[in-house]
C-alpha cells in the first residue's frame, strides 16, 4: 500500500499561490501546537494553582531551548533532499532521507539519556523559586521522554515538506493535539496527576506522531520510501544535513538560551509573573510561528530552485515570503492585542496574573512581525546553502546583545518594561544585519553562477 500524494512543483508556475498553500499548513501547524500547549497551561490554570502553573512555565524557555537544537538539524534536512529533488538526483533521495530518519533516532536516544542526567541543574541555574522546583523538576524529566518522539517527527515531517508536503504533518499534529487535550484533562482533573499529568500526556501525543509519521514515510512514492533494513548514516548525506542543520540548530538553542536568561529575569519577580508572561508567551509565539513558516517556505523554495539555477525565482520568492509573512503576523498580532481580555481569560481568572500579561503583550506582542526582518531573509541563505552566517548574526545581534541588556541595563532599572524591551530592540539589529548579508550574498553567489 502506498499513498501517492500531490509534488508541489517549485520549479515551474505561479509562485505566490504555491508559497501560501505551502506556508499556511506549516503555520497552522505551529499555532496548534502552540494551541495544545496553551491547553497544558490552561488545564494546569484551571484545575491546579499558580505554584504548579509556574512549574510548566518556568521550563518553557529550556524545553525551547533543546527543541530549537533538533528542529534546526531538521531543517538541514529539508534542504538537503529539496536541493536532491532540485537537481534532478532522484536516486539519491532516498538514501538520504533514510539518513535523515536514522539521525532522528540517535538524536532522540541522546536527548533523553542526556537529559534524565542534567535536569535538576537546569532549573536551578535559571532561579526556579524553590516552592516551584520540584514540581518544575517532575515535569521536565518526564518531557524529556517525549522529545525523542517530537525529533522523529520534526525529521520526517522536514522529508515531506521538502517535496512540497506540508499537509499531512499538519493532519497528525492536530490529531495528536486533540489527544493532548482529552488526556490532560483526563490526567489532571479526574486523576489529580497535576504537571506529571500535563507531561505524560504531551509524551503520549508525541508517540503518536512520530509513529503516524513513520507509517506515512514506509508507504511513500519508491524515491521517499524508508525500510528499517535500510536506515543507516552515509556521510555525504550527514556532511549536508550537519552543515546546513546545525548552525541553524546551534542558533536557536543559542537563542533560547538568552531567553532563559530572560526567564530567569522574569522568575526573579515571583510565580504571579512567570505565570502571566507564561501565558502572554502564548500568543506572540503564535503571531512568530506564521512568520518562521514563510521562512521556511522561503528556504524550501530557495532550495530547490536555486539548486535547479533558477535566480529570478529565488528573488521573487524572497520578495512574496517578507511580504506576505509579516503582513499576516501584524494582523494576527493585532487580533492579539485588541482581544486580550478574553484571551488571558483562557489561562487564568487573577486580574493581577492579566494585568502583568498585558505588559508582554504590549511591549513584544505587537512588534512581532519584525522577525520577519531576519527569518525571511535567513531563510533564503539557508536555503542556498548557507546557514552559518544567518547564525552568526541572530547569535550576536540577538543573544549577545540581550545578554548584554539583561546584566546591565536591567540590573541598574529592574523592571519588567525594561526587561521586555530588549526583544524588540535586538529585531531591529538582527533584521538590519540579515538583510545586509542576503543582498550581498545573493549578488555574489548569482554573479559567480
Amino acid at each position: 500500500m502506498h499513498f501517492h500524494t500531490k509534488q508541489v512543483n517549485m520549479l515551474e508556475g505561479p509562485l505566490t499561490g504555491k508559497i501560501v498553500r505551502f506556508a499556511i499548513p506549516l503555520a497552522c501547524a505551529s499555532v496548534l501546537q502552540q494551541l495544545f500547549n496553551s491547553a497544558d497551561l490552561a488545564v494546569i490554570g484551571r484545575f491546579e494553582n499558580a505554584t504548579a502553573m509556574a512549574a510548566v512555565g518556568s521550563n518553557a524557555a529550556i524545553v525551547s531551548l533543546l527543541v530549537s537544537l533538533f528542529s534546526g538539524l531538521s531543517l538541514g534536512s529539508n534542504v538537503t533532499v529539496a536541493s536532491l529533488i532540485g537537481m534532478k538526483k532522484h536516486e539519491e533521495v532516498n538514501r538520504a532521507v533514510h539518513t535523515c530518519v536514522a539521525l532522528s533516532l540517535i538524536c532522540g536516544v541522546i536527548i533523553c539519556v542526556l537529559g534524565e542526567v542534567i535536569a535538576p541543574q537546569i532549573l536551578k541555574v535559571t532561579s526556579v523559586p524553590a516552592n516551584v522546583l520540584p514540581l518544575a523538576t517532575l515535569y521536565l524529566r518526564i518531557l524529556f521522554f517525549a522529545l525523542p518522539f517530537l525529533i522523529i517527527y520534526d525529521f520526517g515531517s522536514s522529508v515531506l515538506r521538502a517535496k512540497g508536503d506540508s499537509t499531512r504533518p499538519l493532519y497528525v499534529l492536530f490529531v495528536s493535539g486533540i489527544m493532548n487535550v482529552i488526556l490532560n484533562i483526563i490526567f489532571v482533573a479526574l486523576f489529580h496527576l497535576s504537571v506529571a499529568g500535563v507531561a505524560i500526556a504531551t509524551m503520549i501525543s508525541n508517540m503518536f506522531s512520530a509513529f503516524t509519521i513513520l507509517f506515512f514515510l514506509r508507504h511513500e512514492e519508491p524515491e521517499f520510501m524508508i525500510s528499517m533494513k535500510k536506515l543507516r548514516i552515509e556521510k555525504q548525506y550527514l556532511k549536508r544535513i550537519i552543515g546546513i542543520g546545525a548552525p541553524a540548530g546551534i542558533q536557536g538553542m543559542v537563542f533560547s538560551l538568552s531567553n532563559v536568561i530572560i526567564q530567569a529575569g522574569i522568575n526573579s519577580f515571583g510565580a504571579n509573573y512567570i505565570a502571566a508572561n507564561t501565558a502572554a508567551l502564548n500568543f506572540e509565539t503564535m503571531g512568530y510561528y506564521v512568520i518562521n513558516a514563510f521562512g521556511q517556505a522561503a528556504t524550501t523554495f530557495t532550495s530547490q530552485n536555486f539548486s535547479a539555477k533558477l535566480y529570478d525565482r529565488c528573488k521573487r520568492i524572497y520578495r512574496i515570503a517578507i511580504v506576505i509573512g509579516m503582513s499576516s503576523t501584524f494582523v494576527l498580532s493585532m487580533i492579539f492585542w485588541f482581544g486580550r481580555a478574553p484571551f488571558m481569560s483562557f489561562f487564568t481568572t487573577s486580574e493581577t496574573v492579566m494585568k502583568i500579561g498585558y505588559i508582554r503583550l504590549m511591549i513584544i506582542d505587537n512588534f512581532e512581525l519584525l522577525t520577519g526582518t531576519y527569518e525571511i531573509p535567513g531563510g533564503c541563505l539557508r536555503g542556498m546553502g548557507h546557514s552559518v552566517i544567518p547564525a552568526i548574526i541572530t547569535m550576536i545581534g540577538s543573544c549577545v546583545f540581550r545578554v548584554i541588556w539583561v546584566s546591565t541595563i536591567f540590573v541598574s532599572q529592574h523592571t519588567l518594561p525594561m526587561l521586555l524591551i530588549v526583544y524588540p530592540i535586538s529585531w531591529v539589529i538582527c533584521g538590519t544585519a540579515m538583510h545586509i548579508a542576503y543582498f550581498t550574498m545573493r549578488h555574489k553567489l548569482f554573479k559567480q553562477a
